[in-house]
């Protein structure tokens, strides 16, 4: 990624309910240079919305139809019922669907779990989002059923939530168009999939460092190269081991050759 094929920015879209701060936190510690943007959109329209390149990567909730788009499934929510904080309901830990039988369930056009069959009595008309829909469960109209991260965006302090413990649950996913697999987004891919700096693929391998050579060895201080370091004159060396041998014998110290004897 260098010169004019690197990318000004990086937009990321974001469905509601998504939190990509931490992602976005590791990004702007390794590519500083390259900011990121955030464009937040509709769960519906995330898909035709990378479609049209208007982002280059998405944080989406599965399915991700087509053969155009790359996924990388990232988690699985907990779904849960939205009821008033005065409901029958908000005085369990958790529900099941049969334990919704006879409750009006609200099912918004948003819908992010995909039922087959939606739980409880369909209300006369679905709201238009989910937003719409808490307000009706505020109203007395029914319940809600949703990803927990939706339930927590659209907190009230007149409702509360419970687990519902076997309804579909909401995934959500790392997607992008899969003829566009930029080096930046290789980089954003190993960033949620939690790669080190030195693993994330796209990124060029540092090249090996040249062994520092070795430093010369220098004389200790007093010694000075040539006949001086091996003991010559003024040295200390091993000739001045041999005067010292010779001191031992018994010439009383002096150097040089033995007197004749007379």
């Amino acid at each position: 990624m260098t010169g004019s094929e690197t990318p000004s920015s990086f937009r990321l879209a974001y469905v509601p309910g998504v939190t990509p701060t931490k992602w976005v936190r590791i990004w702007d510690e390794r590519l500083p240079g390259v900011p990121l943007t955030l464009v937040p959109v509709p769960a519906a329209e995330a898909l035709g919305l990378l479609r049209s390149a208007g982002a280059d990567a998405g944080l989406v909730r599965l399915p991700a139809d087509g053969e155009d788009l790359s996924a990388i499934p990232l988690y699985a929510e907990t779904t849960v019922v939205v009821v008033p904080k005065d409901h029958v309901v908000a005085a369990v830990d958790e529900v099941s669907v049969a334990d919704l039988d006879g409750e009006t369930v609200l099912h918004p056009l948003d819908d992010t779990l995909g039922w087959e069959s939606p739980p409880g009595v369909p209300a006369l008309e679905r709201p238009a989002t989910t937003a719409d829909a808490v307000e009706l469960v505020a109203a007395g109209i029914g319940l809600l059923v949703v990803p927990q991260s939706l339930a927590r965006l659209h907190h009230r302090r007149d409702l509360t939530y419970r687990p519902l413990t076997d309804a579909p649950e909401s995934r959500v996913a790392l997607s992008w168009p899969r003829d566009a697999t930029t080096d930046l987004v290789e980089e954003f891919i190993g960033i949620v999939r939690g790669r080190t700096v030195n693993s994330t693929r796209g990124r060029p391998p540092t090249p090996p460092q040249p062994k520092a050579k070795r430093a010369e060895r220098k004389p200790a201080p007093g010694k000075t190269a040539g006949r001086g370091a091996r003991g010559g004159a003024g040295g200390s060396g091993s000739g001045g081991a041999r005067s010292g041998k010779a001191g031992k014998s018994g010439q009383g110290g002096k150097s040089g050759r033995p007197r004749r004897r007379s």
